[in-house]
């Protein structure tokens, strides 16, 4: 018998570009044109941070209607 392994991903607010791309599934240069897009970047001192709430919410905007 196989066992599927089961991943979960915690969903977090603030993430760097790298854990964003990756939770997002995409390249780190689409994650990081479309949160500059969405408005959505937080910097503090020399590090980014992705505001995910404002991210997700430019990204709906893109919902393909039925």
């Amino acid at each position: 018998m196989n066992e599927k392994e089961v991943v979960v991903k915690e969903w977090k607010q603030f993430r760097r570009y790298k854990s964003g791309a990756d939770f997002y599934e995409m390249s780190q240069s689409s994650f990081e044109k479309l949160a500059r897009e969405a408005g959505a970047v937080i910097k503090v001192n020399k590090m980014a941070y992705v505001d995910c709430q404002l991210f997700e919410e430019y990204l709906l905007q893109f919902r393909v209607g039925e």
